[in-house]
This record gives structure tokens, sequence and C-alpha cells, in this order.
């Protein structure tokens, strides 16, 4: 008997370590749990993400430099279109940092164009034989010979990249009559463009091609530009066979041409006219 009244007795001191109020300790527990979120939701709150966004000071600046680098293309590209080759060519020569300012102007002016001329004479090329050589007279980052399987002599007046040969473009390191396909893609500028175009007769073969890409307002007689016949006279007198004229583009026409067999007189006169130097405007 005495056992097992010392087995009850054990058997309640077992129940004596429970909570005598089971609910109401669970209600305690709850409203520490509670708290214990309510405080993760005040800590999430007091320490937001960093925000992404720029500030207006970084804002501010990088408007003032898109607007001090448009500022510079500006009046690079209206000294290349009121000089002659040879003083542009020592322009850079004084500071070749210039060129890149002013190409990357240009890239930033021609990403608004919905064409791009450029594409227009590769996608020719490509229609043609790749054996034909061609001579680019003013090719920029030589574009045109990274996209063609053709063996492109790339000139400019700042070798931009290790492929481009700096020179004036009215004097090039060609033979006479040593390529087949000669292209002006915009770099008509300068005020003594029609000796360019002399050296790409020079060093055409016979029956060679010329192609020209030029900003359509340059040859639009209603804003004050040459009128695209007296253009195309002027070239045909230098030697060339006016073979198609493209306007379908709202930005650039592109002229093509063939060299004649046979130039005729020398001692002609042409008749070249003005072309109005291309000024952008500022945005």
């Amino acid at each position: 008997m005495k056992k097992e009244g010392k087995s009850r007795k054990r058997k309640r001191g077992k129940h004596s370590d429970r909570p005598e109020n089971p609910s109401e300790s669970n209600g305690t527990q709850k409203r520490r749990n509670d708290g214990n979120q309510s405080h993760g939701r005040v800590g999430a709150a007091q320490s937001p993400p960093a925000s992404s966004k720029p500030t207006k000071s970084s804002s501010f600046l990088d408007k003032m430099r898109a607007r001090l680098s448009g500022g510079h293309f500006r009046m690079i590209n209206e000294k290349l279109y009121t000089c002659t080759g040879d003083e542009a060519l020592n322009y850079f020569k004084e500071d070749p940092s210039l060129f890149d300012m002013y190409h990357t102007g240009y890239q930033e002016q021609m990403s608004h164009w919905p064409e791009q001329p450029v594409n227009i004479i590769i996608e020719w090329l490509k229609a043609r034989s790749s054996s034909l050589i061609v001579a680019d007279f003013g090719c920029g980052d030589a574009r045109l010979a990274k996209n063609v399987e053709n063996k492109v002599y790339s000139f400019d007046l700042v070798a931009k990249d290790p492929s481009v040969i700096a020179c004036d473009m009215s004097n090039t390191p060609l033979d006479a009559s040593s390529v087949d396909v000669a292209v002006f893609c915009l770099s008509l500028m300068g005020t003594n463009f029609p000796s360019f175009l002399q050296e790409a007769h020079r060093v055409l073969k016979p029956s060679g091609w010329l192609l020209i890409a030029e900003v359509k307002s340059r040859l639009d007689p209603n804003t004050g530009g040459a009128d695209p016949k007296k253009f195309s006279k002027a070239i045909s007198d230098l030697g060339f066979t006016s073979i198609q004229k493209d306007f379908s583009n709202k930005m650039f026409i592109v002229l093509y041409f063939q060299k004649k067999e046979n130039k005729g007189s020398k001692n002609k006169e042409i008749d070249w006219p003005e072309l109005k130097p291309c000024l952008y405007k500022r945005r």
C-alpha cells in the first residue's frame, strides 16, 4: 500500500511541472510572438532598401556634359565644312582628340536617322563581286571595310582604326586606275570638295563606280542647297556618267556614277555648284 501511494505522489509531481492554466499561458506566448513579429516589421520599415534612382545633381551633370559635347561637335563640324581638306588635316594633327570628339557627336546625330547611308552602300557591294577593290573616302571608324569581304582602302583625316590611312582626301597614296569603287558617304566636307572627286577619278579604273551619299538638304534648292542636276553635270564633266539617283530616303540621297572610258578634254572648265555646310541645330 505504501508503494502505491508513493507512485501516485510521483505522478502528481510530474503533473505539477505543467502550467496551471494552459489557456492563459498560450495567450501569453502568442502575445510574445506577436510582439516579436511586430518588432520585425518595424525594423524593416526603419531600414528601407537603398534607392537606385539617380540624384538630381548627377542628372544635372550628365545633362551639362551632353550639352558641352554637343557644342564641341557643332563647332568642329562647322570648321570641317568651312575649311579645306589640308587645313582640316592640320587641325586634327594639332589635337587628335578633337577627331574623337567629333565622331562621338556624329554618331549621336546618326542615331536619330531611321536608316544609315553606309548600310545602303554595304548592301550594294554585297550584291556584287567581292573582288572589287574599294576606296572609302572619309571612312570614320571603317565600318564599310568591316562589313564587306572586299579589299577596302579606308581614308580619313585621322586613323581612328588601325586599318585607316590618315591623309588629305585630295591626295591619297593610291596608284592611278587602281580601284573599282570610290565611296563618299557623307564625307564631301570642305571648301575644296571638287578636288576630292578629282582624286577619286584619278584612282578609279575605267568603268569604275563612284558612289556618293549626301545629306538631302545640301542638294535641295528649296532649302538653299545646290541643284542636284548641276551637281551631277559637274561630275559628268569630270569624266563620269550618271547611272542612278536615289531620292527615296528623307534624310539623304545616293548618287551612282561610272567612270567614262575616255575623260575627254582635260582643259574643260567645270562649273561646280556650291554645297552649303550641313550645320546641326542645338537640341
